[in-house]
């Protein structure tokens, strides 16, 4: 992101300087003044002053107070840039020669998942890459809905795509829709703000009882020919990115939860070979 454009975001969002900005972070974080300030090793009476913009913050201490605020990198070029400096954090696609290396890790960790599969995503959800085993089990499904950008989110909840084909749909659309909605909180993101409302709209049915107290994770059940398909599902980032579209991408991981479902997807990495 250059300065134009974190400028533009700071123009859309409507705080006139750097402190309302972090009076907003805080807020959502559910932090009291008190809490950051702890945190941040600075007085309450200090941050107070950056709030009300009594005070103007530092360079490292807009960068401080978005760390322990746990800002995306995003919003923290648009802290920096309602601060009055640069932004530290690029942006960059992910076939610049600068993310070569990542995105050679991405393929890597794509590959190396088969026969089960996997795929990377963006942070609205649009699919990014996805391994060979990922194309089959979105045969069928009208072309409009895989064009691009594809959402995956889109995929499960419309009737005519996954959630016409699985057999838990409303447990496993309704762990999504919670991931979804912890995600808006912690970003903010008015984009995923409006995916969420149009996913809540999607006529889904209830769910059928409560989830056991022990429960660790809801499987992903999907029709498949005439057999029904279960898979376990993991999410991996990166670990210490300082780009911003590494920060925002997410691979999310498929794991057979049954024999019959490794054996049928050796047999389907078999055909494809």
């Amino acid at each position: 992101m250059n300065a134009q454009a974190a400028t533009a975001r700071v123009d859309r969002t409507g705080p006139a300087h750097v402190g309302e900005h972090l009076r907003q972070w805080r807020q959502r974080r559910h932090l009291s003044q008190l809490d950051l300030a702890g945190d941040a090793e600075i007085s309450a009476r200090h941050l107070s002053f950056v709030e009300t913009g009594r005070s103007a913050p530092s360079r490292d201490m807009v960068l401080k107070l978005a760390e322990r605020l746990n800002v995306p990198l995003r919003e923290r070029n648009v802290l920096l840039v309602a601060a009055g400096f640069a932004p530290a954090f690029p942006q960059r696609p992910l076939d610049d020669p600068a993310l070569k290396s990542a995105r050679a890790a991405i393929d890597l960790v794509l590959r190396a998942h088969e026969p089960s599969p996997a795929l990377a995503y963006d942070r609205h959800w649009n699919l990014v890459s996805a391994n060979r085993m990922v194309t089959p089990l979105l045969a069928g499904i009208p072309a409009w809905l895989l064009a691009s950008p594809v959402n995956i989110l889109r995929l499960a909840f419309h009737p005519e795509a996954l959630a016409g084909r699985t057999v838990n749909v409303a447990e496993w659309c309704g762990h999504l829709l919670e991931r979804l909605h912890r995600q808006c909180e912690v970003t903010a993101d008015p984009e995923l703000i409006k995916l969420y409302g149009e996913l809540k709209a999607y006529p889904l049915p209830a769910r059928s009882a409560p989830l056991p107290p022990d429960n660790v994770a809801i499987p992903f059940k999907v029709r498949f020919g005439g057999d029904v398909l279960s898979f376990m599902s993991a999410t991996m980032i990166f670990g210490t990115p300082v780009d911003i579209t590494l920060s925002e991408l997410a691979l999310e991981t498929f794991f057979p939860a049954d024999e019959f479902t490794a054996e049928r997807m050796r047999e389907m990495a078999a055909g494809l070979s």
